[in-house]
């Protein structure tokens, strides 16, 4: 087997630009296998907003930081090359939390590693319209924030990955939907090709004057980012609204906590709702999400427009894409 190349975490990055001064592309050979563990031909990468919180020396975080030295982690989709558990034999077209390598080794228990389906046409919707983004959307726009038939659920950071499937999630569980996105180009994407009935550009729009404007105010709120985007939204809220918390986008490129909504009030005058929800909360009820996701997508209801790189040589620009804004969809690194 050739050398294996992988990211490694040396420094805790600041800011969400210039990751090459704080991770080195490094090669060595691939180490055997212990017992139970899995080696994975990586085909793709899938670049997610979460992961930059591990790069942080923060203790207080919903994960445990990696230490400087480690191997950068997030999710992986390939195939089994090498096995020493019967569950996974060679071959097998897995999806789990593995390196940002060429070849991942896992613990299938400790990486969420389980097979998917084969018969997909583009096999990137495992980290689409049926991966944990997605499985994020449902469970956010269904339970948590409860949405529906015929109010308005908002959705923060809408033309990324969750975003865009949380907007299609609530327009099939039949409510109104409007998408709060960076620039005028992802606001027509969301309403043209999504079907969003308002979008808002928080770069050069008031986003609180836009919401005021919706009669009987926004029964549901899923939230990607906090910060201002928070506190344009909660005043806006119609009374016993639900927010539903996945990301804070808007305090992930500093070490310091990030400070508490300044319309903090209003979640006791509209008499609001707030719950947080993480993905590793709800990994086991994959197979109850998938029936309902893969309908949506084979009946051209729920979509996953993807921006993809080229290299493990190239991951970090991929990251640095996603973090900033500048993509429209799902990020995604080909390695193979």
């Amino acid at each position: 087997m050739t050398g294996n190349r992988f990211w490694r975490l040396d420094r805790h990055p600041e800011g969400n630009r210039d990751f090459a001064r704080f991770l080195t592309l490094c090669e060595e050979a691939p180490a055997p296998l212990a017992p139970g563990e899995v080696r994975i031909a990586t085909a793709w990468l899938s670049m997610d907003a979460g992961t930059r919180m591990w790069m942080s020396p923060r203790t207080d975080g919903y994960q445990p930081p990696l230490p400087l030295g480690a191997r950068m982690v997030g999710l992986v989709l390939g195939r089994v090359s090498e096995t020493r558990d019967p569950a996974f034999p060679v071959g097998t077209l897995v999806r789990g939390f593995g390196q940002w390598a060429e070849q991942a080794v896992v613990v299938p228990a400790l990486a969420g590693l389980e097979a998917v389906d084969e018969g997909l046409a583009d096999p990137r919707q495992h980290f689409g319209a049926l991966g944990m983004n997605a499985w994020t959307a449902y469970v956010g726009v269904k339970e948590v924030a409860a949405v529906r038939p015929g109010e308005w659920l908002a959705v923060s950071a809408a033309a990324g990955a969750t975003g865009s499937l949380a907007c299609q999630v609530g327009r099939n569980l039949g409510a109104k939907v409007v998408g709060i996105a960076g620039g005028a180009e992802k606001c027509r994407w969301l309403v043209e090709d999504l079907g969003v009935d308002m979008a808002i550009d928080y770069r050069g729009e008031d986003v609180a004057a836009r919401l005021a404007t919706i009669d009987g105010g926004i029964g549901a709120f899923f939230d990607n980012v906090g910060g201002p985007i928070l506190d344009a939204v909660l005043p806006n809220m119609a009374h016993y609204g639900r927010v539903a918390i996945c990301g804070m986008v808007a305090g992930y490129d500093g070490d310091a906590p990030m400070p508490g909504p300044a319309r903090f009030d209003q979640i006791l005058m509209r008499r609001l709702r707030v719950e947080g929800f993480f993905i590793p909360d709800f990994l086991e009820r994959g197979a109850e999400f998938l029936p309902v996701l893969r309908g949506w997508l084979d009946a051209g209801k729920l979509a996953m427009r993807f921006d993809e790189t080229a290299g493990i040589e190239n991951v970090l620009t991929a990251y640095e894409r996603m973090l900033t804004g500048r993509n429209i969809g799902k990020v995604v690194v080909k390695v193979a």
